[in-house]
């Protein structure tokens, strides 16, 4: 069981899996002697010590991808309390009925996983919640429930119960899709949350005004679509693509940062927007603290591209999630930005 304190939640989380021991040691250990012996035996010989390359940690290539549709997964459960915020997901606020969950790293997938619901069975039932957040410390198949969900399955003095869980196709009563930009954005830089699409979305797309190309935008793992370039000063059409295939276009959204604007559009069913459009309207929403910082924009002198037209066949295979190499640079530590020397 993980309780709170208060210091956790969206900030206190990161998007670092902590290293897993069990594995690279004793594989780090062997690297260590046998470089050790090989340069104790060039210098009894005579031989200048080659360069030796660097030890590094062994990690497991795992796949990053949300829990398969149709599969059900057996794992735990754990709980924990995300005092009202909305998660690594960049939410507004967590789900009015409090029922949600963080995964770990390999099913958040980056992002990959936001918005979509899962049925998790424990010993007392069923529940389904909301994915919201994302659990660093957790490894496949543990999944860390809100207090709410977890009193719906197990009793909480447990803390921690074997459960099965699914994730949901086109579950009900999703809906509207809701459009937040970022703080910080601008005509010269894009960024937007969609919110209220039920499936795992695929693609987002955006256009300036009703006309011209889509240009695709890049999901970052808090769950942003962003596109570095801009996409004008709005309105905008976006147009969104879910994992299903499911396909909606959604106009009028305007570059009102920090605003939630509400579509009449639906990802399916029998109210949903379909190919057609509609206008959003903005409503009040609290500001969304994200793990990454709004960026400045650039001088109004600068050049907005031309938007790139997108067949609908490239669409599908618009890439899903994507880190800012500006961000990876700035995380980065400063013992890792000069290169080693090249070997003489």
């Amino acid at each position: 069981m993980r309780v709170t304190d208060g210091t956790d939640g969206p900030a206190a989380r990161t998007t670092a899996q902590r290293p897993r021991r069990g594995r690279w040691l004793a594989g780090g250990a062997v690297a260590l002697i046998a470089t050790v012996l090989g340069l104790t035996l060039a210098l009894r010989s005579g031989a200048a010590p080659a360069c030796a390359a660097p030890i590094r940690p062994h990690t497991a290539a795992a796949l990053l991808a949300p829990p398969a549709a149709g599969t059900l997964h057996q794992g735990k459960a754990t709980f924990y309390d995300s005092k009202g915020a909305g998660g690594n997901c960049s939410y507004p606020a967590a789900p009015a009925d409090r029922l949600y969950v963080a995964l770990g790293p390999d099913e958040y997938a980056d992002g990959a996983a936001c918005g979509g619901y899962l049925d998790v069975t424990g010993p007392k039932g069923k529940v389904r919640v909301m994915v919201m957040d994302q659990c660093p410390e957790c490894g496949p198949g543990h999944l860390d429930l809100s207090r709410e969900a977890f009193a719906r399955i197990a009793d909480p003095v447990r803390g921690i119960v074997d459960v099965s869980y699914r994730l949901v196709v086109d579950p009900p009563l999703a809906g509207p899709l809701t459009f937040r930009i970022k703080e910080g954005a601008s005509q010269w830089w894009f960024a937007v949350l969609v919110a209220g699409h039920g499936n795992p979305l695929r693609a987002v797309e955006v256009r300036q005004g009703s006309s011209g190309g889509w240009r695709a935008a890049s999901r970052e793992s808090y769950n942003y679509w962003l596109i570095d370039s801009g996409a004008g000063p709005g309105p905008y059409q976006i147009r969104v693509t879910d994992s299903r295939g499911h396909r909606v276009i959604a106009s009028g959204i305007r570059m009102a940062p920090g605003q939630v604007q509400r579509s009449t559009v639906r990802m399916y069913g029998a109210a949903s927007g379909g190919s057609t459009t509609t206008s959003a309207s903005p409503t009040a929403g609290p500001k969304s603290a994200t793990s990454a910082a709004a960026r400045p924009s650039p001088s109004p002198s600068t050049e907005v591209p031309a938007a790139t037209p997108t067949s609908a066949a490239a669409t599908s295979d618009v890439a899903t999630s994507g880190r800012a190499t500006e961000e990876a640079a700035a995380l980065a530590p400063a013992s890792l930005a000069a290169a080693p020397p090249a070997c003489r």
